[in-house]
């Protein structure tokens, strides 16, 4: 039987979180050039948007260490 993405990706999360990093590099740098460039383009507009935000005041910042636990938190969920 073939394994689905669904069960890679449950597995994958079992991984130490360096072991996790690295997959993860090598995923981005499996893609072919144009999806990496379309990809990189549309974090580059996810930046600015959010960037934009912050200095329009519509967002509250939150310090890394909490944002950090707010995600591990969600995470463990």
């Amino acid at each position: 039987m073939a394994t689905t993405v669904e069960q890679l990706i449950e597995q994958a999360m079992t991984l130490p979180s360096e072991s996790r990093a690295r997959l993860a590099d090598l995923l981005v740098e499996s893609l072919e050039g144009d999806d990496l460039g379309r990809i990189e383009q549309l974090w580059i507009t996810e930046a600015k948007r959010r960037r934009d935000e912050v200095r329009a005041g519509t967002v509250e910042t939150v310090p890394g260490e909490e944002g950090m636990r707010q995600v591990r938190d969600s995470v463990r969920r």
